[in-house]
């Protein structure tokens, strides 16, 4: 009786403390692998399932009579075109605006996508950080954006001739993106 006496203590023991071990263990590796995701950059990209498909068909209006909108059938001239979706409101947008500018003097047709934005914001917007844009078509509802597969804005498609929808640029355009940009405008044109 002796023996049964002095054993159950130590079973009694021996479960509590792996009642504490396993809790904390559990923690410790919870943290590990949490720590261990934290210095990992995210790489979460939707692309436009439009890549390789024709552009969708899209007649938006301009701001005024100076400056008419924005048809898609205005794409099919024979030569790629950049088209880039904007809004006054974006801060990449006004942060992209010189390497649009820079596109544009390069000879690039860009044409512009202005997602929920009145008119006089998009002049005012553009009298501050300048007009690269042949033809800007005011997309009031986020219809168009949707319908060219962009989730957000600035994004930038190249668009080929035929109207295939060739290149997506998501984000910003960077001083670093421009030579990309021109690369993929000439495979376009090809």
């Amino acid at each position: 009786m002796s023996d049964t006496a002095n054993t159950a203590p130590a079973k009694r023991g021996w479960v509590s403390r792996l009642a504490i071990i396993l809790p904390l263990a559990a923690f410790i590796s919870f943290v590990i692998i949490v720590a261990g995701q934290l210095g990992r950059p995210t790489q979460v990209v939707v692309q436009s399932k439009m890549i390789g498909q024709t552009l969708p068909a899209f007649d938006l209006p301009g701001l005024d009579a100076a400056t008419p909108g924005f048809k898609s059938s205005q794409i099919l001239s024979g030569n790629p075109v950049l088209i880039n979706v904007m809004a006054s409101w974006c801060l990449p947008c006004q942060a992209e605006a010189p390497q649009l500018a820079a596109l544009a003097e390069a000879g690039v047709t860009i044409d512009a996508i202005a997602v929920r934005d009145a008119p006089a914001d998009v002049r005012s917007f553009l009298a501050r950080r300048g007009n690269p844009f042949a033809h800007i078509g005011l997309d009031t509802t986020g219809r168009t954006q949707i319908e060219l597969g962009s989730s957000g804005v600035p994004e930038t498609f190249i668009v080929d001739g035929s109207g295939h929808i060739r290149y997506q640029h998501i984000g910003e355009i960077r001083p670093e993106h421009v030579a990309l940009l021109l690369q993929k405008l000439t495979e376009a044109g090809k």
